[in-house]
């Protein structure tokens, strides 16, 4: 059916997320609106498949939507097939072909007698076959027995083939199988009965899924750090915490390790007391003896019940003073890791405190949030430095650090195109000068929902989880 489908028409298939598609063939454009992607699919297929018949032949068309571009094949009778685009042979391929492919040489050969010249009719019977054709096997390499003398050949056959150990050998197919198409034109098509493979970005995404619903053997720390404010260090915990939760299924605290009171608290859900990280250290004595239920941590955390994680929050009590000492720092994270799988922690903003210097201690692996802009990116520059002059286990978080530029949320909205621009340009900028220094570097696009207030997954933009997930990924790796 594809070699049959010419580039004549040009025609165009787009397929939004909204209910709504275009069709465009030869410039002319038909707008598609419907109830959902599912009947916006069944329109555009209507008009490409009536230019099929109309022709009285397959019609290819490219698509684009929220995933990428493509191209498939429409048949006159509403069949559709993904199309493989066939990419010549280059100059390096051709010169590395096998001597077989080679044209041989010519040579004189007697002319044959009528004897030897085969009946017409036979020669049409008879399989045509290459002359350098592989013979086929199933489960064997392929040889090919030398010339020999009728006598040695039989003797060979009749030699026992060398046996097989059963312990090397296995009937199971050792490679996944590959689900079909769920997003886009291609997940559209697969719904209607047509297999088609993901796109690149939706394998890419299953990759992104796959690695942050791992279980490693023993707790994982995660810590979140910059000394500047405004880092977006407190975000950065929530989406981090809610990822690996929601996909891992392993049990996760966001502990907020601020040396008296952080925010973490106000950006996330409160559960049915106010009790922080003091009334879990005063009461670790209880929660780390024998008898201690897994249950009993809920008396000291605060559970998101949308992202399936808890949130360990810092004294909020105005009238205290207490700053959280590196003995606490070890009290608490022992408790945590009792009870937890993942623990991702928050920060205050000076590398020299105790409760700072500690967390570091615990930490498996460093995520530097950063905004575009200067002096935040300054400040985690500097962050990074002052790990990596202390040497040993601190140089070794920043080598291997995670950094997440995220586009700043400076009057955003009121933004003219050109300053959009220039913030898309800078956050890039500052991605880029980063990428050297550390293992992974992921940019966040703006979104209203990390602003101000509760901080909810599902609140957000589609692009924005995307860019999360690829994020939590990159720090899962490090795990």
């Amino acid at each position: 059916m594809e070699t049959q489908a010419l580039d004549f028409p040009k025609i165009n298939a787009v397929l939004r997320t909204n209910g709504t598609g275009e069709v465009t063939i030869n410039g002319t454009s038909h707008a598609i609106e419907a109830a959902d992607e599912a009947a916006v699919l069944n329109d555009a297929l209507r008009l490409i498949t009536k230019t099929a018949v109309q022709l009285g032949r397959p019609v290819r068309v490219s698509t684009t939507d929220p995933d990428g571009q493509g191209l498939i094949i429409v048949s006159p009778d509403g069949l559709v097939s993904e199309a493989t685009p066939i990419k010549p042979a280059s100059r390096r391929e051709q010169d590395t072909l096998p001597a077989t492919a080679a044209p041989a040489k010519a040579t004189a050969v007697p002319a044959p007698t009528p004897a030897s010249v085969p009946d017409a009719s036979a020669a049409k019977e008879a399989p045509a076959h290459a002359a350098d054709a592989a013979p086929v096997t199933f489960g064997a390499a392929v040889t090919t027995a030398p010339t020999q003398e009728p006598a040695v050949a039989s003797k060979a056959a009749t030699e026992p083939a060398a046996r097989r150990s059963l312990k090397d050998s296995s009937f199971l197919v050792s490679a996944p199988v590959l689900q079909p198409a769920t997003r886009g034109w291609r997940g559209a098509l697969s719904r209607l009965g047509f297999r088609m493979d993901p796109s690149p970005a939706e394998l890419a995404e299953r990759e992104d899924i796959r690695t942050v619903s791992q279980h490693w053997p023993g707790p994982r720390t995660v810590a979140v750090v910059n000394r500047k404010g405004g880092a977006n260090k407190t975000p950065t915990v929530v989406m981090l915490s809610a990822i690996l939760a929601r996909y891992s299924g392993a049990a996760t605290v966001a502990w907020d390790n601020n040396e008296s009171q952080g925010t973490l608290g106000w950006r996330t859900e409160k559960g049915g007391h106010d009790n922080s990280v003091l009334d879990l250290i005063d009461s670790s004595q209880a929660l780390l003896s024998p008898g201690a239920q897994a249950a009993e941590i809920a008396r000291f955390v605060h559970h998101q019940t949308a992202d399936k994680f808890d949130v360990l929050r810092s004294d909020e009590n105005d009238e205290g003073d207490h700053e959280v000492t590196a003995e606490e720092v070890d009290i608490a994270h022992q408790v945590l890791t009792r009870y937890y799988r993942l623990i991702v922690m928050d920060s205050g903003n000076t590398a020299r405190a105790a409760n700072w210097r500690r967390m570091i201690h615990h930490t498996n692996q460093l995520v530097v949030p950063v905004t575009a802009i200067e002096d935040r990116a300054e400040a985690a520059r500097l962050t990074l430095q002052t790990l990596e002059s202390r040497g040993g286990h601190d140089a070794e978080l920043a080598r291997n650090a995670v950094v997440i530029v995220s586009e700043s949320t400076d009057a955003k909205r009121s933004m003219s195109g050109d300053a959009l621009k220039r913030a898309k340009d800078e956050a890039q900028r500052i991605a880029e000068a980063f990428t050297p220094h550390v293992r992974a570097v992921v940019s966040i696009p703006y979104d209203p929902a990390l602003v101000n207030g509760p901080i909810r997954y599902d609140a957000l933009q589609p692009a924005t989880q995307r860019a999360w997930l690829a994020a939590a990924a990159a720090v899962a790796k490090g795990f």
